[in-house]
């Protein structure tokens, strides 16, 4: 086991890493800029560094910093957390290259990964289930892009084989409108990812997001940790996760959770991933995979008991899954909030000084954040400072757990995104269970109507 690791990210992934550190006996690094000084995991770790001035290509991107902060400190390995430079493959290389253990896959994995036209080919290989789209990328023939499109049956949607986080991607509806998409897409590719290849997919109009944590080692053992349901989004970007998925079969989500397993063994996967798909009218269809750990990874430690981050740290230094399939005991129901500085309904970002925090407690709360009395939330970064979590025997009691923990929430000096998520403890839809992507865009487009009106 490692003696000393650095932490290579801020905010609540930092000091959960940290947490996970200080039970195994690890001391810690934390690299941190200015803007970060004050922050409750630089004062906690046995050892601290500031990398550079506010703005994350200064400090948290600045990968010759990172490197050697972990140089002077005598660190052995790296934990990149989520974000920044986490799913960045020269960076994961580099680190190896400087003689430290990066907690993480390879480099040529996360290459693979990331590439969405190569990690779609990759799971087709490995039997798991893809949404229909182009055989890899897009052709330059405009009568091939024509043919294909057709071949799949509008609406269909382009997305560039570089991106992520709900950019690079664009719908199409009618054939009128196909060439002009692929073009822009392409051209916003190039921009953002320095890689303008795009390829296509049949665009889904109701699915639901529903993913599968896995786990793998060196040594050829992988296992799935069950499924979270991640649909209730705005812009692209998660607000609620919940696991198990409400309403899905059993039977169904053991057999694509296997064949996620055996994707990993048959990449040389190392360490935490979660494989994304899209799920509608009964079946799965492969997205990305994320080669790192998610913000929304306590559900599923709630619902198995077991350590996600621990198990990283594990397995980077070589450790044997110390489990197999059959010993993951699937129990209860784990439902997360995203606690952001944001006004609640307009989601403007809402930085600044917080003159009372006051968490909440009882059975089954529990709460990952960085944030304390007094704290002073820097403008310069995502606006999520913590994570409400609320665990129950079944999904009735995990929200009623959610809206007295929410109703006991203090945070002022700032506003934040807690009545959104009281509204949705009440939501008639939301208590059902299994809402689509696009239920809390088309929930808040009709309120503001509304209030129009």
């Amino acid at each position: 086991m490692f003696e000393k690791i650095l932490i290579a990210n801020r905010g609540e992934i930092a000091l959960r890493v940290l947490r996970a550190c200080r039970e195994l006996g690890i001391r810690t690094v934390a690299v941190h800029s200015v803007a970060d000084t004050e922050a409750k995991y630089v004062k906690l770790a046995d050892e601290s560094v500031c990398i550079g001035p506010a703005a994350s290509a200064q400090s948290y991107l600045n990968v010759p910093a990172i490197i050697s902060a972990a140089e002077v400190t005598d660190a052995e390995a790296i934990h990149p957390g989520y974000g920044f430079l986490s799913e960045n493959a020269d960076f994961a290389e580099r680190v190896e290259k400087s003689g430290f253990a990066f907690i993480g896959p390879r480099a040529e994995t996360i290459r693979l990964m990331g590439d969405k036209v190569s990690a779609k080919d990759a799971m087709k290989a490995a039997g798991v289930p893809c949404v229909p789209g182009s055989d890899g990328a897009l052709p330059e023939e405009p009568k091939e892009i024509v043919k294909i499109a057709r071949a799949i049956g509008y609406p269909v949607i382009i997305k560039a084989a570089g991106g992520g986080g709900g950019r690079g991607m664009r719908v199409v509806h009618t054939e009128a409108a196909l060439l002009n998409a692929v073009q822009t897409t392409r051209a916003e590719a190039q921009a953002a990812f320095g890689n303008p290849v795009v390829y296509m997919e049949k665009f889904l109009e109701n699915p639901r997001h529903v993913e599968i944590q896995v786990l793998a080692d060196e040594h050829g053992n992988a296992v799935y940790l069950g499924e979270r349901d991640c649909s209730m989004q705005r812009r692209h970007q998660k607000v609620i996760e919940e696991a198990p998925a409400p309403g899905i079969d059993r039977k169904a989500i053991a057999k694509v959770g296997e064949r996620c397993a055996e994707a990993c063994r048959k990449i040389g996967y190392r360490g935490a991933g979660t494989f994304e798909f899209l799920f509608e009218n009964g079946e799965f269809y492969f997205i990305e995979m994320n080669t790192r750990v998610q913000v929304e990874h306590p559900v599923t430690e709630l619902i198995t008991g077991i350590d996600i981050v621990q198990a990283q740290i594990r397995i980077a230094a070589n450790e044997k899954l110390w489990f197999g399939q059959k010993d993951i005991a699937f129990r209860g129901h784990a439902i997360e909030c995203r606690i952001n500085a944001e006004d609640p309904f307009k989601f403007t970002p809402c930085p600044g000084k917080i003159s009372n925090w006051h968490t909440p407690g009882g059975p089954g709360i529990r709460v990952d954040s960085h944030v304390y009395n007094g704290y002073t939330i820097p403008p310069h970064y995502d606006s999520m400072i913590g994570k409400l979590i609320a665990f129950g025997d079944t999904r009735e009691q995990a929200i009623r757990r959610m809206r007295i923990a929410l109703s006991e929430m203090v945070v002022e000096g700032i506003k934040t995104n807690v009545p959104l998520h009281q509204e949705l403890m009440l939501d008639a839809r939301f208590i059902e269970g299994g809402t689509s992507i696009h239920y809390l865009e088309h929930k808040l487009a009709d309120r503001n109507e509304v209030k129009k009106t």
